[in-house]
C-alpha cells in the first residue's frame, strides 16, 4: 500500500464515527470508555472483541450476525481496518466500533467483567523464543484477557499456525484451563461450529488456496 493510501485511509478513519484512535498516554490515563463502552454503542448489549483485527472481516462478520451484540476491533494498523470501518458505515451497522492502540494495552481500553468473548484471528505466532513475550496467548496476555473477561467468557483462536496452535494448546492445558473446542484442521472437521468456517479473512483465504491447515481452539480462563 503507497504511503498516499495510507494517508487517506488515516484520514478517512478520522471522520469515521465507529473508529477511536487515543494516544498512548490517553490509554494509560483513564481512559474514556473503560467501563463506559455502553456509552458508546448506548445499550447495554454484550461486547466481543477481535484482537489484531486486520481489516476487521470477522468483526463485521459477526455484527452482521448478531445484531443484539457489540463488536470491537482493535489493531494498531489503521490503515487496514479502515475497510472493516467503512464496510460498517455503508451497511449502517450500528454495533460496530475499532480501536487503533496495542493488544498489550488492552486491559486500559475495558473494565473488569466487561467484555462477553475474545477472538484472536490469525495473529503473528512470534516463532523465536525472544519474542515469546509478544506472543498473543503467552501467559501475560492470558492474564489481560482475564481480567476484562466476565465469568465463563469465552476465547477463540483460530491461526494457520500448527506452533501457535501447538504452544496455546499445551500452554492451556498446563495451566489447568477449560478447553471447550479444539482442532487441527478445522474445514475437515463435520462438526466445525459455523461461525468459524463460515467466515474467512484476506489472509485465510490466501492461505486456504495454499493448502494451508487452518486450526482452532476455543477455551475458558479460570
Amino acid at each position: 500500500m503507497g504511503s498516499k493510501n495510507k494517508l487517506k485511509r488515516f484520514n478517512e478513519n478520522e471522520t469515521f464515527d465507529n473508529v477511536i484512535q487515543p494516544t498512548r498516554e490517553e490509554m494509560m490515563s483513564n481512559f474514556k470508555y473503560k467501563g463506559k463502552w455502553n456509552e458508546f454503542f448506548k445499550n447495554e448489549n454484550p461486547i466481543t472483541l477481535e484482537l489484531g483485527c486486520g481489516k476487521g472481516e470477522y468483526t463485521v462478520a459477526m455484527a452482521r450476525k448478531f445484531p443484539d451484540r457489540n463488536f470491537i476491533g482493535i489493531d494498531i494498523k489503521g490503515a487496514r481496518f479502515w475497510r472493516g470501518a467503512k464496510t460498517a458505515l455503508e451497511e449502517n451497522l450500528p454495533n460496530v466500533a475499532f480501536l487503533r492502540t496495542q493488544i498489550e494495552l488492552v486491559d486500559h481500553a475495558f473494565d473488569k467483567n466487561e467484555v462477553e468473548e475474545i477472538w484472536i484471528t490469525f495473529p503473528d505466532p512470534q516463532i523465536k523464543y525472544k519474542r515469546t513475550k509478544h506472543r498473543m496467548t503467552n501467559p501475560d496476555f492470558l492474564k489481560r484477557y482475564n481480567t476484562i473477561l466476565k465469568q465463563g467468557g469465552t476465547i477463540n483462536l483460530k491461526t494457520d499456525s500448527e506452533f501457535m496452535h501447538g504452544y496455546t494448546l499445551g500452554l492451556l492445558q498446563g495451566l489447568g484451563e477449560e478447553i471447550i473446542f479444539a482442532h487441527h484442521d478445522i474445514y475437515t472437521h463435520t462438526e466445525a461450529p459455523e461461525l468459524v468456517t463460515g467466515t474467512q479473512t484476506f489472509y485465510e483465504k490466501q492461505y486456504l488456496e495454499q493448502g494451508k491447515a487452518i486450526t482452532y481452539l476455543q477455551f475458558r480462563l479460570r
